[in-house]
């Protein structure tokens, strides 16, 4: 830093990100869904939360690094067909990082292929698993954010000079968030070996970046040029977490569906086995009729009309008590049929 140039220190133009938002949307989601969704809407809330955590972290080393830098926090950019997510871009005089933050559960391996191998406690169990390399995952990020930038200059001379000096100015880092996590490199290639650091060495390692770097100084105005330039291209409400919640919602809403119309099934199957069982018994009902009217000699509905008949299904009287509350019924009726037409409706 020249001896005139004004100290501007860490300046987050972008501290906020889409993940408060979404954890509180999955948790409305969660009140309205199903037993089968819950534990997997808990498990993207818990993933979240433990990711925003990771980001916390970073955040506060580069709020503590007394460098003069332009930090942005969760930037999504899109271009033609690709997208990429940035967990944050920190522009510094000579350097732009771009880091994709990891707050992995467990300790990591780089084994000498490159591959990314975690290893973790898990009920009493070692698993050990391959994961996908974040370091592939970080250069797509930079691939976009490089496509987004050259699109903007004016002329082929000015994106030439931007695509020579690129890999010269641009910096990818993936950052291993969680404190207990234990990195063994050993074997792992150089250039691979370079790009993954803890976070506690983040603010040591662009310190150590930058004083080797023979790229030319940017100004503190430049450097905000740059950064306000990214911010303007930040699509918002489009980042992976977005993604994730339309794809939830769309999942909780089918089981919605299908629920309810597992629910209509139920009921109109209830309903054509009552109207079957009703069909039923009124025909038994009307047959004790015209036999009880016949050893009387009387008309059927001198025993029950239909109207009463139609009362007495619907109340369903589970003894003579009960049958006293039926249309038609008083005491001298239950006494005489009030056996029969209980068996009747019980039988």
């Amino acid at each position: 830093m020249g001896l005139f140039t004004k100290k501007i220190g860490p300046v987050f133009l972008k501290e906020e990100s889409d993940t408060q938002a979404y954890i509180a949307k999955m948790q409305a989601l969660l009140a309205g869904a199903d037993e089968s969704l819950k534990s997997k809407i808990e498990k993207q809330i818990n993933l979240a939360k433990y990711g925003e955590y990771g980001e916390s972290n970073i955040a506060f080393e580069l709020k503590n690094s007394g460098m003069d830098m332009y930090i942005l926090h969760d930037i999504y950019l899109e271009t033609e067909n690709l997208a990429a997510q940035i967990d944050y871009i920190v522009i510094t005089r000579k350097m732009v990082y771009v880091i994709e933050c990891k707050n992995l559960i467990g300790n990591i391996e780089i084994d000498n292929t490159g591959a990314f191998i975690r290893s973790y406690e898990w009920k009493g169990r070692r698993i050990k698993e391959g994961i996908y390399s974040p370091i592939t995952q970080n250069q797509r990020h930079l691939q976009v954010l490089k496509a987004v930038r050259k699109n903007a200059k004016n002329n082929f001379l000015t994106k030439m000079i931007f695509e020579k000096s690129f890999d010269e100015i641009y910096k990818s880092i993936v950052v291993l968030a969680n404190p207990k996590t234990y990195l063994n490199a050993r074997y792992a290639k150089k250039e691979i070996k370079e790009q993954v650091i803890r976070a506690d060495r983040l603010v040591s390692y662009i310190q150590e970046t930058d004083k080797s770097s023979a790229n030319m100084e940017m100004s503190s105005d430049e450097m905000l040029k740059l950064a306000q330039f990214y911010l303007g291209q930040n699509i918002p409400q489009r980042s992976d977490y977005a993604r994730k919640y339309e794809e939830m919602a769309a999942e909780v809403e089918a089981g919605r569906q299908k629920a309810a119309s597992e629910a209509q099934e139920i009921q109109e199957e209830s309903d054509k086995e009552g109207s079957i069982d009703r069909e039923m018994l009124i025909g038994k009902l009307k047959a004790y009729r015209l036999e009880q009217s016949r050893k009387e000699n009387c008309k059927p509905y001198f025993i029950f009309n239909d109207r009463q008949m139609n009362d007495l299904l619907d109340k369903f009287p589970r003894n003579k008590e009960e049958l006293l509350k039926v249309s038609g019924f008083g005491n001298v009726k239950v006494e005489k049929y009030g056996d029969q037409i209980l068996a009747i409706l019980h039988s």
